[in-house]
């Protein structure tokens, strides 16, 4: 079954500083970006349950369509439309291991974008595994 999921991670400043379509959907032309204004929007949402929730996974804050976007308080965002709340997670923490594997290294600006092939084949990878 094809799935449709759209990963970023979002900087303290709201910046995109990595994102990658990860479904097996097959790409429309303007879906990226339908994606990123949805994962935007969500945002919002994300910052009023801060305030309220003391839970670091909040899965389906939103819903749009048949698409759903869940959030790890690390600023780390997916957009799908899948039911797998088990898969969503663990590919929250592998990729929250891979991330602080990268804010770790000395000569990587924090918030600013994520160009490392090496990391961007790994989330694929995951999500593969778990989406």
């Amino acid at each position: 079954m094809a799935t449709t999921a759209c990963f970023m991670i979002v900087s303290r400043n709201d910046i995109p500083i990595y994102e990658a379509e990860v479904g097996t959907a097959p790409k429309k032309e303007d879906a990226a970006h339908q994606h990123q204004f949805i994962l935007h929007a969500a945002l919002d949402i994300v910052q009023d349950l801060a305030w309220t929730t003391s839970a670091m996974f909040l899965k389906a804050i939103d819903r749009f369509n048949d698409l759903a976007v869940s959030f790890i308080h690390t600023r780390l965002m997916l957009l799908h439309d899948s039911r797998n709340d088990d898969g969503i997670k663990t590919f929250f923490q592998e990729v929250h291991e891979l991330y602080i594997k990268i804010l770790l290294n000395p000569l990587y600006l924090p918030g600013s974008r994520i160009t490392s092939s090496q990391f961007d084949t790994k989330v694929r990878a995951l999500a593969r595994k778990y989406l």
